[in-house]
């Protein structure tokens, strides 16, 4: 942990200068992101993203990106990307002294989880979540008493605190394998109202859902679908489970993010409207350059708060960190590695 107690050289303004040797070393880099990312802007990129390079290695550090994060941190400052369920996978596997979290608190807090020897940082601490606000510890304690018995699944888009009371964890992506592995006839899913109703359509257990909603999907309507496909005859609608009932009946396609970016990359439909966190199709656009992406673009303000700038900050100054009670900790933990250790199934 040697790397932790060495201060990294300092960064003066001429180390964020736009040099002919920040250029050449993050010439990659712009030719992965180059058809979304103007040329213009570049320069004000490349510099933070080499400056990021370098104390990562001077921390033995890696930072994990969730897929809604814009193209210059995704496939610039990025380990590490993916949904919910792939992050914690991997923070859970990783060798890295320092763990970056490019996302909101709930998945900085999942990564500590998994990692509670090392140091996590989450760029800005008050990037939240709608859902994970949307349900307390107390609620699920009351939940407890008004259905004795019932196994509560918890999306991982909640507090630690929540995690602590719930039998076990599920994203998006696995919610109807990890509903299903429980072996009971109901099971109380929260915090997401439409998600549980979308899992409850997939399988034959009862599902009990809380109203919590994505205040990003919950603003995509079925009539917007509606509109876009009066626009393009060819248009193929993929929906993410989080928006409201009307949207997933009028989509093509509904699935995690992961599931999504792989349903494009696989099928390579001439035209897409992806319905969710619009820096996403940013993102694989700069990957598919023979795929057009209809944006909506309802961006998430929570996810936009980390930037390049407060990354490189967080990696100077090992701040803001992130810390859960060891007590709670170890309850929370539990809801997550029993997420983890549920076997996917193959997909189509």
């Amino acid at each position: 942990m040697d790397t932790l107690l060495r201060e990294p050289q300092s960064l003066d303004p001429a180390a964020l200068a736009y040099t002919p040797e920040v250029a050449e070393a993050t010439k990659p880099v712009y030719e992965r992101v180059k058809r979304v990312i103007p040329e213009i802007e570049w320069p004000f990129h490349a510099p933070i993203i080499h400056a990021i390079d370098r104390l990562k290695r001077e921390r033995n550090a890696v930072v994990l990106a969730h897929n809604y994060q814009t193209p210059e941190i995704f496939h610039g400052a990025a380990d590490i990307v993916g949904d919910s369920l792939a992050l914690a996978r991997q923070a859970a596997e990783t060798d890295a002294d320092v763990i970056v979290v490019a996302g909101v608190h709930f998945m900085a807090e999942t990564a500590k989880l998994m990692n509670p020897s090392k140091t996590v940082l989450i760029p800005d601490a008050a990037a939240g979540c709608s859902l994970a606000e949307s349900i307390t510890a107390a609620d699920v304690r009351l939940l407890r008493q008004k259905y004795p018995g019932v196994p509560i699944v918890a999306y991982v888009n909640t507090s630690a605190d929540v995690k602590a009371e719930v039998d076990i964890c599920c994203t998006s992506g696995n919610a109807v394998e990890v509903v299903e592995s429980l072996g009971v006839p109901r099971v109380i899913m929260l915090p997401d109202e439409y998600l549980a109703k979308h899992v409850a359509s997939q399988t034959s257990v009862e599902v009990i859902a809380w109203k919590g909603h994505c205040e990003v999907h919950e603003r995509f309507t079925g009539a917007e679908i509606a509109e876009f496909r009066s626009r393009f005859d060819d248009l193929v609608v993929i929906a993410h489970p989080e928006c409201p009932p009307d949207v997933l009946a009028a989509a093509d396609f509904v699935g995690s993010t992961a599931h999504m970016i792989d349903m494009v990359a696989k099928n390579r439909p001439p035209r897409v409207f992806m319905v969710t966190e619009c820096s996403m199709s940013d993102n694989i656009a700069a990957s598919l350059p023979d795929v057009e992406f209809v944006r909506p673009c309802n961006l998430c303000p929570h996810m936009k708060r980390i930037t390049l700038a407060n990354i490189l900050t967080a990696l100077q100054t090992l701040e803001p960190r992130v810390e859960i009670p060891a007590d709670l900790a170890g309850r929370a933990r539990r809801s997550v590695e029993r997420m983890l250790a549920v076997k996917p199934k193959p997909r189509a």
